[in-house]
This record gives C-alpha cells, sequence and structure tokens, in this order.
C-alpha cells in the first residue's frame, strides 16, 4: 500500500501539527499507511504539547511529490499555504475548519469542512464514527490543539462543539484543561528568544483577497510592549517580505493573551484596507484592534471585505 503523507500548512501552529499526527493514527489504526509530516518550524507552544503528551515531533518536508503520490490535508485548503508542488500529487482528503478557496482537484475526494473553532475537534467525531476508541496522549494532542486555536475557549471562533470535545478529550488525557491549557499557551507566548525573522514568520499565512495579495503573521504575547521594542526592525524585515513576494498588504498582529486585544503593524501600498476594516486610524504604521484574537474569524473575512470595497 502506497504511503499517505498528512499535513498542514506553512508555518505550522498546535492545531497543524497535532491534527496531523492525530489523524496519520486514526488513518494507521483504520489500514492506511499514513505518516505526519510538517511543512515549517514548530512553535514554543507546540513543543510544550508534544513534550507533554510524548509525541514525536513529525518529520520536516520540503516537497511531498518525490515521496508519495497521495495526499491528505488537514488544517488548511489554499494552495498557497500548502505543499510547494502540491499540484503535483493527488489530495484525497481534506479535514478543514476554514474558508475554503484557491483550491480545486482533478479528481474525486472526500472533503470534510465545519464551522467550529479547530480541525481537532472534527477529528475527535471521526474516532467516534470510525469506533476507534481515543488513547490519553492523542486526546491530549487534539485538546492541545482546541485550547490553541480558540485561545483557550475566549476566541469567538470557539463553539459549544469546541468545548465540549475539550471537557471530553481532558477527562481522557487526565488534565486539567484551564491549568494546562494557561501553561502551554504561555510557553508559546514566550518570544523573547526570537528573531524577527522567526516572529513575521512563525504563524504567517498567505491569503488571495480579490486581486490582492496578503500576508498575515500573528503571534501571542503576554507583553505587546516587549515585541514592538524592535518594531524598526521587524517594519524593515516585513518590507522586504511585501518586496520579495509581490504583496499588497503584510499584517503582523500581535494579540495579548491576557487581555484579548491585539495590536496590528501595516506594511504595503494597501494598507489602508486595515483602517477601513476596523474603522482606525494606523499611527507609525499600527493600531490596536480591541477585542480581535481570531485571524480566522476576525481578521480575514474583515480583511476580505475591506478590499473588496476598495478595489
Amino acid at each position: 500500500m502506497e504511503k499517505v503523507l498528512i499535513f498542514g500548512h506553512k508555518n505550522p501552529d498546535t492545531d497543524t501539527i497535532c491534527s496531523a499526527i492525530v489523524y496519520a493514527d486514526l488513518k494507521t489504526k483504520l489500514g492506511f499507511n499514513a505518516e505526519p509530516v510538517r511543512l515549517g518550524e514548530i512553535n514554543g507552544e507546540t513543543q510544550y504539547a508534544l513534550e507533554q503528551f510524548k509525541a514525536e515531533m513529525p518529520r520536516l518536508v520540503e516537497t511531498v511529490a518525490n515521496e508519495t503520490n497521495q495526499v491528505i490535508l488537514v488544517d488548511h485548503n489554499e494552495r498557497q499555504q500548502s505543499a510547494s508542488d502540491i499540484e503535483k500529487v493527488r489530495v484525497l482528503e481534506v479535514i478543514d475548519h476554514h474558508r475554503i478557496a484557491n483550491f480545486e482537484t482533478s479528481d474525486p475526494l472526500f472533503y470534510r469542512a465545519e464551522p467550529v473553532g479547530c480541525t481537532a475537534t472534527i477529528l475527535n467525531k471521526m474516532y467516534k464514527e470510525h469506533g476507534v476508541a481515543v488513547e490519553k496522549d492523542i486526546a491530549g494532542l487534539m485538546l492541545s490543539a482546541i485550547i490553541s486555536d480558540s485561545l483557550l475557549f475566549k476566541s469567538p471562533t470557539c463553539t459549544e462543539q469546541d468545548i465540549a470535545a475539550a471537557q471530553e478529550l481532558a477527562e481522557i488525557a487526565g488534565v486539567d484543561a484551564e491549568s494546562y491549557g494557561l501553561e502551554m499557551l504561555k510557553a508559546g507566548a514566550d518570544l523573547s528568544d526570537k528573531s524577527v525573522s522567526q516572529l513575521i514568520t512563525l504563524d504567517a499565512k498567505e491569503f488571495q483577497m480579490g486581486s490582492s495579495k496578503v500576508e498575515i503573521a500573528q503571534v501571542n504575547t503576554v507583553d505587546t510592549a516587549e515585541v514592538f521594542e524592535r518594531k524598526a526592525e521587524i517594519e524593515e524585515a516585513i518590507s522586504q517580505v511585501v518586496q520579495d513576494k509581490g504583496l499588497d498588504l503584510f499584517l503582523f498582529v500581535v494579540t495579548d493573551i491576557l487581555t484579548n486585544d491585539s495590536t496590528g503593524l501595516a506594511i504595503g501600498r494597501k494598507a489602508a484596507a486595515v483602517e477601513q476594516a476596523y474603522n482606525v486610524n494606523l499611527e507609525h504604521n499600527t493600531a490596536v484592534l480591541k477585542g480581535v484574537v481570531s485571524r480566522k474569524k476576525q481578521i480575514v473575512p474583515v480583511l476580505t471585505d475591506a478590499f473588496s470595497r476598495i478595489q
């Protein structure tokens, strides 16, 4: 049986890594030859989760067509966020919770997308549907993914389904979701050892918004001011990315996990879209985005709408 590679988006977050590991576990138990891989370096939060639940880090791959003809995508579908040679392989399945964009296949596939806060919430259902028991460490990984994507159940993307799944998984994993979750988020919020290049690429995704090319990077912190002590360096690095990739906008979002507010730094010829989207004024390229914590629900759709009105 040919091996199937399972992976999430570039610049992987906790949901991407944990969901790849978890779904590979389920597919293997169902008789498939499946391996989880990653398309980038992991962050401190994800490392914390992997260590807590004794999971091996998926190996890093640059391309996939040199290894297999079949892949499964988790936590993404947009081609610019996927493997660089994704068009050379057959996508067998997609398990996702994001918008569907820039995605098409030549063959039929299994596609499951649900409006929940986390891919792992869907995977938890799939274990039940297939009658496969969730083991302790697998439960811990799914719990970690839900906590990460929901910002410990505070994100507007979090649904009752996510909360119910987290409670169930926490019991199987033998941890308290709140206390474990806070420690995990704090591990990811320590940015003191990150270079400027790492800060703007740790969790960056590229989007097509109408005719505009937009990249949005987001980091969590407990001290926004500390991040912006390097503002000049960050702006210089972002400006270089904008030039290299031909972006219309690069939005760097720094989210305070204690206040649930964000500060956005916008660079690019269409930075005014941020002002229009949030009714703010950019001062020295930055603006406070009150109550904004979710890229998926509070940034991407709001900016997409703003671009549709200014183009």
